[in-house]
């Protein structure tokens, strides 16, 4: 199991691109959220061809955003077989399929729609309005030799890590969203992260390195060369 980042800044973080990752997971090549900057970054990199399956967090548009564009190179430039888009409950497939609908008029020409549940080593942290109020938000946790966490945009990191304190203990690294303002209450403030840092790996990501304060502990991903595609 390995994790790249193609980008780690939030929503106006334009200089370090979408939060959103490769993970290389059993046989799968799965992309973790397709915001706006996602689409041309895979394609700068010569990495889109690797994406056979794709799991997202929520639908905002730092999230989503070039999801279709994805969808679209897949079948018109690569001529590829549809990718999977897995889905974590019947409810977001629905919001997902129409958001789709809108672009590309017939979703299921260009994707497979599958739930969460046929893929083994996938947990579904459900995380619904900890980030946005009454808004759907995922965070995930993907089991094999070691385990990674995935926090998606979580206000309150108590959802993701009272779970993982239920889980048999492994070798865990959490990759969670933070922020460096102690008023953003849709992010994880840094100092919230701090009791949890005990026997496990934490890495922050969705924020502005050049922020950063001289006091936080975590190491953030921008920095960690061997963690960037």
């Amino acid at each position: 199991m390995q994790i790249k980042f193609l980008g780690t800044g939030g929503a106006f973080d334009t200089d370090y691109l979408n939060s959103a990752a490769l993970l290389a997971f059993g046989d799968m090549h799965l992309l973790l959220d397709c915001g706006f900057t996602v689409y041309p970054e895979l394609v700068r990199k010569n990495l889109i061809q690797q994406v056979d399956h794709i799991l997202l967090t929520h639908l905002h548009n730092d999230h989503c955003g070039s999801l279709a564009n994805l969808l679209l190179h897949k079948a018109i430039i690569e001529k590829s077989r549809r990718p999977v888009l897995i889905y974590p409950s019947e409810q977001f497939r629905q919001k997902l399929y129409t958001f789709l609908e809108i672009q590309l008029k017939d979703p299921d020409k260009y994707a497979d729609f599958v739930p969460i549940e046929h893929f083994e080593g996938i947990t579904c942290v459900d995380t619904y309005g900890q980030h946005s109020e009454s808004y759907q938000t995922y965070a995930y946790i993907f089991d094999n030799d070691y385990r990674i966490a995935y926090s998606g945009d979580l206000g309150r990191p108590e959802a993701l890590f009272d779970k993982l304190n239920r889980m048999p203990k492994k070798k865990t690294c959490v990759f969670h969203d933070i922020t460096f303002n102690a008023d953003n209450t849709s992010h994880t403030y840094y100092k919230k992260l701090l009791p949890y840092m005990n026997g496990v790996d934490i890495f922050g990501y969705h924020c502005d390195p050049s922020q950063n304060p001289d006091d936080n502990p975590i190491r953030l991903v921008y920095f960690q060369q061997e963690l960037m595609a």
